[in-house]
């Protein structure tokens, strides 16, 4: 069976130019590690709605752009100049609507704060300048060293049991996270600063999860990202076959 996921991309200026795009690295994932056809999703609002009846999967990736305030009531924003509200148009009205028919989300650092905010949750907009939190941003360096692990997270529930461990260690590339956790999701795995690092959503017939991390970051070479991508496929190819069951 032919599986397809959905990945909404982000809205760049390149030289002069803008562009709609995201990094390889989830489509490689997605291909690889779910097994799904990745197809990607331009920022073009509401109108992108109807693309879900032909998608079996919604991956939400990462992006240095930040959620603009506005949409969760933030106030002033703290980071002006990094704002795709292209994105946003698209992607928290997706989010909405994918979890509405249970179609299977897998959402990625920024797509878990899209996820919280579009349910009804809010941001911390500079985590790192909270008291007793760290720096979660990657910092300087190769892309190697700043997307290398980073610390270690707790996990529980739902999440726990389908990577098989209570505990496993993760990248680190936000500057932003959840504040104020939105009606119907769960928290499924915490930073030792308690930065909320994975949420599930509560009502969903199947795989819905936001990881603040990057597992798709060289997934095959990581037992947990392996585990996550596999049972995220196996969840879309459940609800290709119309069966909605718990992945």
């Amino acid at each position: 069976m032919t599986i397809t996921v959905g990945i909404p991309a982000c809205n760049k200026l390149i030289d002069s130019m803008p562009r709609y795009e995201n990094p390889a690295r989830y489509s490689i994932a997605v291909f690889g590690g779910a097994g799904a056809l990745p197809i990607l999703i331009p920022p073009m609002g509401e109108a992108q709605l109807g693309l879900l009846d032909r998608l079996d999967g919604l991956l939400v990736p990462g992006s240095p752009s930040n959620v603009h305030p506005s949409h969760y009531d933030g106030g002033d924003s703290a980071t002006p100049d990094s704002h795709d509200t292209e994105r946003d148009h698209t992607t928290l009205p997706l989010l909405r609507a994918a979890i509405a028919r249970g179609m299977p989300v897998l959402a990625i650092c920024r797509g878990i704060q899209e996820l919280n905010v579009a349910l009804g949750g809010t941001l911390h907009q500079k985590v790192h300048d909270l008291p007793g939190r760290r720096d979660h941003r990657g910092g300087l360096g190769t892309m190697e060293e700043r997307y290398g692990p980073k610390h270690t997270i707790a996990l529980t529930g739902k999440l726990a049991a389908l990577l098989g461990a209570a505990e496993i260690t993760v990248n680190s590339l936000h500057g932003q996270a959840i504040d104020r956790l939105a009606p119907g999701l769960v928290v499924e795995a915490t930073a030792p600063d308690g930065t909320i690092e994975a949420v599930r959503v509560e009502s969903a017939p199947g795989f819905a999860f936001g990881v603040q991390w990057h597992p798709e970051w060289r997934y095959a070479d990581d037992p947990a990202s392996v585990a996550l991508f596999a049972a995220f496929g196996g969840a879309c190819r459940n609800y290709a076959a119309g069966l909605r069951r718990v992945a």
